[in-house]
């Protein structure tokens, strides 16, 4: 125990499973195995499939990260900003089914997708302007949370 002590968590989900193990309540990312791997699994395909498209988009398209990232490759950058779309109505589609990403219930999930939408707004997309009701609804939703606000 005294090594990881003298340690630093840098990545956010083991950060996040730190925290969570101090402070349980309320859970985050899940109770049982089936359900931390679900959680998991929402989690990941938010990550992979939403936020990535969402940081390479404004990485290489907009021009205050010029100078930041060289080069920029705009054509993959809009490529990016296209998978996006198609994501979120994916997205769209699961939010209609179920009220949050992961299920039934509040998760890490929906804080990631949260985040991510809203880095969204720097390549100027909005969920409900491009047709997605069901993830602006969702998005307007978490927003209102105490933590969302803070």
């Amino acid at each position: 125990m005294e090594l990881y002590l003298s340690l630093s968590l840098t990545e956010t989900r083991a950060i996040c499973t730190y925290l969570e193990g101090r402070h349980p309540v309320p859970n985050l990312m899940g109770v049982d195995a089936t359900e931390r791997a679900f959680i998991e699994m929402a989690d990941r395909r938010v990550e992979w499939y939403f936020l990535l498209p969402i940081a390479n988009c404004v990485r290489h398209t907009h021009p205050g990260l010029a100078p930041l990232e060289q080069p920029q490759f705009p054509e993959f950058g809009r490529s990016q900003g296209e998978k996006l779309r198609e994501t979120a109505a994916w997205l769209d589609g699961e939010l209609q089914r179920q009220p949050w990403v992961a299920g039934e219930r509040f998760s890490i999930a929906d804080i990631t997708a949260f985040c991510a939408l809203e880095f969204a707004k720097l390549m100027r997309f909005n969920a409900g302007q491009q047709g997605f009701a069901a993830l602006q609804a969702w998005r307007n939703r978490v927003a209102e949370r105490p933590s969302a606000k803070a």
